[in-house]
């Protein structure tokens, strides 16, 4: 007896499931603030050297008389941001106003300013550099946090990881508001980004796990509609909270406070099948149908796969078997696609010319159609024709953006809103058509190997960036290609539409792969016989 088929008993989407599917939300909603939450308080603010050594010299001069004989003007008149002239001794005939240098005393910020991370650690000029570093490293953190919490999340179960990294998210998220200088708050970023990679593994297993098939896209699409959601509610909040330590500590502790998930969140009975803790799996499925009001008969419980202890799959797996292996390269690939598109334009959303909070908003507002029309086009046309469709509209689209005049600010933003969407769109499909095409006793190494190369694109989106600097056309083209890319290799993976998971590696889709194998062996001989 497969677990498919106690579903069926049990309600594949009862009351149970969709108390789960709530209690998930609340943290895919929360999470949206670390992921974008630096766009806000790092933004451009106008800035100039900070030169009061001219003071020194008692001329008892005014503001603009000081900044006219100390600041260089650029061509259209407006100040150096980054250059001041050459500080002297002596009296004001002795300046040398040819002469200048880089800002040697750090930067004046004009204007009544909340507190920013890039006034309080001056990230302009020469150390503008360091807000992409700390992007990437905040990536970095994502990566190390799939490498490490997707095998361990195998080992404890998805329950014990989310609640895990839900107190390492909100403990560190806080210690980031608190941090006294850059190298603290980055150190602090890096272990938020690695709950946010250890957590977003384990609520896509835990919600597949225990959803039956022809529901599955429904209930992961939901949460995934309830992140976008975050990203519109962060707009308000940075919009409202404009002092960057107290708007990183409000959108912090929010998460501290689900604490009670130790006592109402379930852990994966399927899971725990696959580890032969049958007992602990009975509790689950009974309390999941009284639950579900549904009565399970004590003899299907006595049927339930006590042998699944021995079938347990190790990670070499991945590479000994051929139809696993396929599976693994090219699924890597689109996370890695998803990832590098989605957060490398969403690290742009201020080179676009017009306002960085209506287009955030606008951003997350288009998301939700995206991903929620996802749920109906995967019924339709299935996981890899989305999939694919999704990307190809993400890839033409990021090489007709460098084609238009940046003197239509209007035109990019639509455009930049479409890839936005189709890559939400294309990030959920991924999630649902990957836990199905890999085995319960690896699905959450699998994830997390997928999500390694996801951040490993998230890593370098923030710094494909730095390359318009050279041309402001390659990092858009960069994008572009690589989304093409993915979109043709969809079309070498199996569909998986209604088909119930696979618990061991030795499943369907083998039988699937063999019989592609030989079916082109078949079309190459007929081929050659003609």
């Amino acid at each position: 007896m497969e677990f498919g088929d106690i579903l069926k008993v049990i309600g594949e989407f009862g009351r149970f499931q969709k108390r789960l599917i709530v209690l998930l939300c609340v943290p895919q909603f929360l999470s949206s603030f670390h992921l974008f939450s630096q766009i806000f308080i790092a933004m451009e603010a106008p800035h100039y050297c900070n030169a009061s050594w001219i003071r020194s010299l008692g001329l008892n001069l005014t503001e603009d008389q000081e900044l006219n004989l100390t600041i260089p003007r650029k061509p259209d008149g407006s100040l150096e941001e980054c250059y001041m002239v050459t500080p002297v001794e002596g009296h004001r005939r002795s300046l040398q106003l040819n002469s200048t240098e880089r800002c040697r005393d750090g930067w004046v910020y004009p204007g009544k300013l909340q507190p920013t991370l890039l006034t309080e650690f001056n990230l302009v000029c020469g150390r503008k550099k360091l807000n992409e570093i700390s992007q990437s490293l905040f990536m970095v953190g994502v990566l190390a946090g799939a490498l490490v919490f997707g095998p361990l999340s195998d080992r404890i179960g998805s329950r014990n990881m989310i609640l895990l990294t839900l107190l390492l998210m909100g403990c560190f998220g806080v210690g980031a508001g608190l941090a006294p200088n850059l190298e603290v708050y980055i150190t602090m970023r890096f272990f938020v980004g690695s709950a946010f990679g250890g957590i977003s593994i384990s609520m896509a297993a835990l919600t597949s796990e225990w959803v039956g098939a022809s529901h599955r896209p429904f209930a992961m699409l939901i949460t995934h509609c309830f992140h976008v959601a975050g990203q519109i509610g962060l707009v308000g909040l940075a919009y409202r909270i404009r002092e960057w330590r107290r708007y990183q500590i409000v959108g912090s502790v929010p998460v501290l406070c689900l604490f009670f998930y130790i006592w109402v969140l379930p852990s994966s009975a399927r899971w725990l099948l696959t580890r032969g803790r049958v007992q602990e799996a009975t509790k689950e499925i009974q309390r999941a149908a009284r639950i579900n009001k549904r009565s399970i008969p004590e003899e299907l419980l006595n049927q339930l796969p006590a042998q699944k202890k021995g079938t347990s799959g190790g990670i070499l797996d991945l590479f000994r078997k051929p139809h696993l292996k396929k599976i693994t390269l090219i699924m890597a690939w689109l996370w890695f696609v998803d990832s590098l598109v989605y957060y490398g334009m969403s690290h742009q959303i201020g080179d676009f010319g017009l306002d960085i909070y209506m287009t955030q908003l606008v951003f997350g507002v288009v998301e939700i159609p995206a991903r929620v029309s996802c749920i109906f086009l995967l019924h339709w046309l299935g996981r890899r024709k989305c999939q694919a469709g999704w990307l190809l509209l993400g890839g033409v689209v990021c090489m007709i953006i460098p084609a238009v005049p940046q003197t239509c600010p209007v035109a990019v933003t639509v455009l930049a809103v479409i890839n936005k969407a189709a890559l939400g769109a294309s990030f959920s499909t991924t999630y649902v058509w990957s836990v199905e095409v890999f085995p319960t006793v690896l699905r959450q190494t699998c994830l997390g190997l997928c999500s390694v190369s996801a951040r490993v694109g998230g890593i370098i989106a923030p710094l494909a960036n730095l390359l318009d600097d050279i041309h402001p056309a390659i990092s858009m083209v960069l994008f572009g290609v690589t989304a093409l890319v993915g979109g043709i290799l969809c079309f070498f993976l199996h569909e998986t539409q209604n088909r119930d998971l696979q618990d061991d590696t030795t499943g369907a889709l083998a039988k699937d792969y063999h019989g592609d194998v030989l079916r082109i062996m078949v079309y190459l001989a007929l081929s050659t016989a003609d």
